[in-house]
């Protein structure tokens, strides 16, 4: 390929939130600025995302990467089948001519992260895909991290490096650390010179999540609404922050399980949601201490950034840092699509041999390369 070409990609996101499948075209060379293209989100409904609750839980009996126990097998087809739509239906609400479309990066749906064993599961066909659409599909990304010692997550920093290069002027003051509020929390932090450094910073919007749902019977705290009629619960507030993972050495990573919602008896509703939003603003902040010089910037994309009293929280810790926190939007980006366009920009970085990983992010050995490929015309291949 020549390297100074830039391809046309669709990435695909369904991440631990599992509300729905994040489509997004980007014109790239897999190095410099993107152009970006539109975006949507086509959400799974109430019944098919209680269906991906219980797959996870069927999930915990994998101990290989192939075994689909249960009905997972018939789940992963589905989800297939249903990012195979989501493109179609992005395609005809854009206007945008599927010939035109070079490669689709698949995330698939996690199911599944044992970094500790080397075990990453990710529910998604790519041949099915790739198939189904007629075009180059890049998938399974995080696995040849594992296989090359590193944690297979965060794979967004190459992403994030890229971005950064063309933050408005008043952004650009290094170090400045992208903080992606999803499901779980990660960072990657940018000093302009080095390898970003990236890992798992503690939940995001899974316990927040669970807890509203379980409590209230809703997917999530629209608008920050149940949190602020809340007060802060400090001794639960304490007892997240005092997990052995936060003291862990980085790289490190999570699987959504690794911290579970309060039992029902913690305190309100109200007091509760509001004390997991401060959760999961200050794990982000104390990630500061694993990092060689103090963030002059924050740039928040994800969920999280729509939620009120998260961001309230992670910007007066932030103040009291010497550092200022903006969204996604502030500096120009699209904080819903930003996961979504990495996977499109890792395809095309994967199918220019580049690396999608470094020791600095997933402890990897060395800089290590990753995906399949399938082409339409049978089983995926690597890259």
């Amino acid at each position: 390929m020549d390297e100074t070409t830039g391809l046309r990609a669709i990435g695909l996101m369904s991440g631990t939130s599992m509300d729905g499948i994040d489509v997004a075209l980007l014109d790239t060379d897999g190095i410099h600025p993107p152009t970006r293209g539109p975006a949507r989100t086509y959400p799974y409904e109430a019944p098919f995302r209680r269906r991906l609750e219980a797959a996870m839980e069927m999930a915990k009996r994998i101990v290989s990467r192939g075994e689909r126990p249960g009905d997972l097998a018939g789940i992963e087809r589905e989800i297939t089948d249903r990012h195979a739509d989501a493109v179609r239906q992005f395609l005809a609400d854009t206007g945008i001519d599927a010939a035109t479309i070079d490669v689709v990066g698949f995330h698939g749906q996690t199911v599944l992260h044992r970094p500790g064993e080397g075990l990453t599961v990710q529910l998604g066909d790519g041949p099915r895909l790739a198939e189904a659409l007629q075009c180059k599909v890049v998938y399974d990304m995080r696995a040849a991290d594992m296989v090359a010692g590193g944690q297979g997550a965060p794979l967004v920093p190459a992403y994030h490096a890229a971005l950064a290069a063309a933050l408005p002027e008043d952004m650009r003051d290094t170090p400045v650390v992208f903080v992606n509020i999803g499901g779980i929390s990660n960072i990657t932090y940018l000093d302009g010179d080095n390898d970003p450094i990236a890992f798992d910073t503690g939940p995001g919007n899974a316990l927040l999540d669970q807890w509203v749902s379980r409590e209230a019977g809703i997917a999530f705290d629209q608008n920050g609404a149940i949190a602020s009629e809340g007060g802060i619960i400090l001794s639960l507030s304490e007892a997240y922050l005092a997990a052995p993972f936060f003291a862990k050495p980085i790289p490190k990573s999570l699987d959504r399980f690794d911290f579970l919602p309060p039992s029902p008896d913690a305190g309100s509703l109200e007091d509760v949601a509001r004390t997991l939003c401060l959760v999961a603003a200050r794990s982000i902040l104390m990630a500061a201490t694993h990092l060689p010089r103090a963030p002059k910037l924050w740039v928040v994309c994800g969920g999280g950034r729509r939620h009120p009293a998260i961001m309230q929280d992670l910007a007066r810790g932030a103040l009291e840092q010497g550092a200022r926190v903006v969204s996604a939007e502030e500096a120009g980006l699209d904080g819903d699509a930003m996961e979504a366009e990495a996977w499109g920009f890792l395809a095309v970085r994967s199918l220019r041999g580049l690396p999608l990983t470094w020791p600095t992010t997933t402890g990897c050995r060395t800089p290590s390369l990753g995906g399949l490929l399938a082409d339409g015309t049978g089983a995926g291949k690597h890259v």
